[in-house]
């Protein structure tokens, strides 16, 4: 089970809006991480956040008994780091909010199981938009004895 993920962005404060407002949720500074960085809760039974951290921002580990720090390192990179997220709104929502953004937004059938709705963040950090429809869809995909059955058909 996924509790939280974090990404980075240029625009922490912004990007942790715009996913709080897909998700019905709220956003709010965190700076326990790095300077900068902002947490999008959905509000759900299991605490569901997204970390957004500065996209200049690494996660080292600290020496001894201290938690990991956030560094900045002053490079903007592409990432294949990506989560699906799921949303209470329709896709005609999910696309009107991409268009406000300027971000980048499509809805893709994933291997013919699932869909799901590309929202490219900034245009560079992709996340899965799932609406109730692809949820339904994506729960019923994603079971253990279906991937059995992928894996020896490949094999």
């Amino acid at each position: 089970m996924l509790f939280h993920l974090s990404i980075a962005a240029r625009d922490p404060r912004h990007v942790a809006q715009v996913v709080a407002e897909l998700w019905g949720g709220e956003a709010f500074p965190f700076p326990p991480v790095a300077t900068g960085s902002w947490i999008a809760h959905a509000g759900d039974e299991r605490g569901t956040t997204l970390e957004v951290y500065p996209i200049d921002t690494v996660l080292r580990e600290a020496d001894g008994d201290a938690d990991a720090v956030g560094e900045a390192t002053g490079v903007e990179s592409l990432t294949a780091t990506h989560a699906a997220l799921a949303t209470g709104l329709d896709q005609a929502a999910v696309l009107a909010i991409a268009a406000r953004e300027g971000w980048p937004a499509k809805y893709r059938l994933r291997g013919g199981m699932f869909g799901v709705i590309e929202l490219w963040i900034e245009g560079r950090q992709m996340v899965e938009v799932l609406t109730a429809e692809m949820q339904a869809q994506y729960l019923s995909s994603m079971k253990i004895e279906n991937w059995r059955r992928l894996a020896s058909r490949a094999a």
